[in-house]
């Protein structure tokens, strides 16, 4: 799939990869960010590491025979329509879902999955598409994965094997010209604060909040909001972060939670979303406000390795 300039060979302006295990996943972590700066003039490419096959359908609508018979092809029609609402470049990284074992104990993962693959392989692969794209950021998830998916913990440790590898001439030659990207985040979604914010401003309307059982969770683990450096402000693209959401007609249940707080009210008291600064090879302080911050006034030559 081509840019939305018509063509995968980058721009001269600022590029961001977002690497992600599944498709949905890039509609639900950071959408309006990205839409945000694709609006605003630069280069925005995601990355899927798996095709989604083992995902369960969790709309009631969508959950019919044919649906499930060709799962993979529609989740790929699916990533589709959301990489064209957010104006993105997509890509597969081409590996297969490693599903969600559950039980106790829980039973192994099938054999070749993304999971279980050799961590050189799948870095070979986004290595590659990191010096074909050249992104100044990349963003990614942290060594908890977000929530300990297997596909999600493994697409942090590829990410962060392939970052230090595409700025290795020494590491995989064949697969360009090396690349050092400047800045790399975590995205960080649903901060105690954030949720608080939201229960708060329901109960106040006099309507039932749905964020209770969440508020709860954050007793039993840590907050991803203690390690927030970022919030990017966004609120103006969350009519895009939901048509992207609810693109992915399989995953997403139109009148589940992800849509019970008006826009109105989310851009009221919580117009960002979140990110923690993990690397940064150009001078810039925290809190940012934006994942570009300190890139501006770097020009292309000083970006290239080797």
């Amino acid at each position: 799939m081509t840019s939305r300039h018509g063509s995968s060979t980058p721009s001269s302006g600022l590029r961001l990869m977002s690497v992600h295990a599944h498709p949905d996943d890039e509609s639900s972590k950071g959408a309006a960010t990205t839409a945000r700066y694709v609006d605003e003039g630069h280069d925005v490419m995601v990355v899927t590491c798996t095709g989604g096959e083992a995902g369960s359908i969790l709309n009631p609508a969508m959950n019919r025979p044919e649906v499930l018979e060709n799962m993979s092809e529609i989740r790929r029609e699916e990533m589709a329509r959301a990489a064209e609402i957010l104006g993105v470049e997509h890509r597969w990284l081409g590996f297969v879902d490693s599903g969600l074992p559950e039980g106790d104990p829980k039973p192994p993962l099938p054999e070749g999955c993304f999971a279980l693959q050799p961590l050189e392989v799948p870095t070979e692969a986004l290595v590659r598409l990191i010096r074909e794209f050249r992104p100044h950021v990349v963003v990614t998830y942290d060594e908890n994965g977000g929530y300990p998916h297997p596909d999600h913990i493994r697409t942090h440790e590829v990410s962060m094997a392939a970052l230090d590898a595409a700025a290795d001439p020494e590491q995989y030659p064949d697969a360009g010209e090396p690349w050092q990207v400047l800045k790399v985040y975590y995205s960080h979604g649903f901060s105690k604060a954030r949720i608080l914010k939201f229960h708060e401003a329901i109960m106040a309307r006099g309507e039932e909040s749905p964020w209770v059982e969440w508020i709860e969770r954050f007793n039993e683990r840590p907050d991803p909001g203690d390690r927030v450096t970022t919030r990017v402000e966004c609120g103006k693209w969350f009519e895009r972060r939901d048509d992207a959401l609810r693109a992915h007609a399989t995953q997403i249940d139109p009148t589940s939670r992800w849509f019970f707080s008006p826009l109105d009210l989310q851009r009221e008291i919580w117009p960002w979303e979140e990110y923690e600064l993990v690397r940064s090879e150009v001078p810039t302080s925290t809190p940012e406000d934006d994942l570009f911050a300190g890139i501006e006034d770097v020009r292309e030559p000083a970006l290239r390795a080797g």
